[in-house]
């Protein structure tokens, strides 16, 4: 079975799951969705995906642009089984119900609220939970690396608590509207901040409370976590579980990689495509048992770690694979993590 996969949203996201979708023997894109006429939509012209307008009033521009589109998205949900909607937060509503009224399922990113779905996803942690769903949600990129860590340390150990406080980026590096800033932002001031109730969309079980801070840097977010655990364990003990995990890449200051900046240069130097980091960065010697709790430090890729978990959803709800760890194995190899 070839899935056939439509892209609403062309964007930071939307391009990279089209590329991850595109990589797999298993997917196609059947067409991708931008409003204006931009760089982005001429390369994914040049990559081979037919372009379509999200609206017919939208033709016009890109004509002017000289650029060919093939419809518009209302003609594009007409091909497709499956729609990765990579649009602004807060337009999901909207866009249900012209998926309900074509019967194509759909998911959304972290920046929609999970009762729009009733169903938040993470590859390793709820795989068969969204077999043969309509509507998911994959949940943020701090999200995913949070129940990334916790899912394993739950399942390892048991987390009697978790205590988290992120370093966010301002901005995407692309985003001059937004960034850069000369300030440090408690983001929220009032707390905790959403990312707790976020993780318990998913392991609802989980005692967590998080607390944000809005960083001056593009680059990536970084958690500094907290972790009670209801079996004892070493440090050791830390690494062989995290180590073992699909899509979590240990890193050592005595490499050299003592910052963010060098995390992402890491990728780079990985020959990544456009230097993404798909996996969370934990730092081994950041691990650290101190009277009985558990303290790391993590990087997360905001443009990049939530892509893999898109390809996954993909397969459980068109139940293309029904075995989450055979998907992760399969999205992993395609991409080269």
């Amino acid at each position: 079975m070839t899935a056939k996969v439509a892209i609403n949203g062309y964007g930071t996201i939307g391009k990279r799951v089209a590329d991850a979708v595109a990589a797999q023997d298993d997917m196609e894109i059947v067409g991708i969705v931008k409003t204006r006429p931009s760089f982005e939509a001429k390369i994914a012209q040049d990559k081979g995906y037919a372009l379509y307008a999200a609206a017919k009033e939208n033709i016009e521009d890109f004509k002017k642009s000289k650029m060919e589109v093939s419809g518009t998205l209302d003609e594009l949900l007409d091909e497709a089984e499956i729609v990765v909607d990579a649009t602004p937060g807060d337009t999901g509503e909207e866009y249900k119900k012209l998926y309900e009224k074509h019967g194509v399922k759909a998911i959304w990113q972290g920046g929609e609220e999970h009762e729009l779905t009733g169903f938040s996803f993470n590859s390793e942690a709820n795989y068969s939970e969204a077999l043969g769903r309509d509507f998911t949600r994959v949940v943020s990129c701090n999200t995913t690396g949070l129940v990334r860590v916790l899912y394993a340390l739950d399942t390892a150990f048991g987390v009697k608590k978790a205590r988290v406080t992120l370093m966010r980026r301002a901005a995407d590096p692309n985003d001059i509207k937004t960034g850069p800033i000369n300030a440090l932002i408690p983001d929220p001031i009032k707390l905790p901040s959403h990312h707790g109730p976020d993780v318990n969309s998913i392991l609802p079980h989980i005692d967590i409370t998080t607390m944000a801070v809005k960083t001056s840097t593009t680059l990536m977010h970084l958690h500094a976590l907290n972790i009670e655990l209801k079996k004892k364990c070493t440090e050791d003990d830390i690494v062989n579980v995290l180590k073992e995990r699909p899509r979590i890449r240990l890193v050592s200051s005595k490499d050299r990689i003592k910052s963010t900046a060098e995390a992402m240069e890491f990728a780079k130097d990985l020959g990544r495509p456009r230097g993404d980091m798909w996996e969370n960065v934990v730092w081994k010697d950041s691990i650290a048992i101190n009277k009985g709790e558990l303290y790391f430090f993590q990087a997360i890729h905001q443009e990049a770690d939530v892509v893999p978990e898109n390809v996954d959803a993909i397969r459980a709800m068109l139940e293309i694979e029904k075995d989450g760890a055979s998907s992760i194995k399969k999205t992993n190899k395609a991409l080269g993590i």
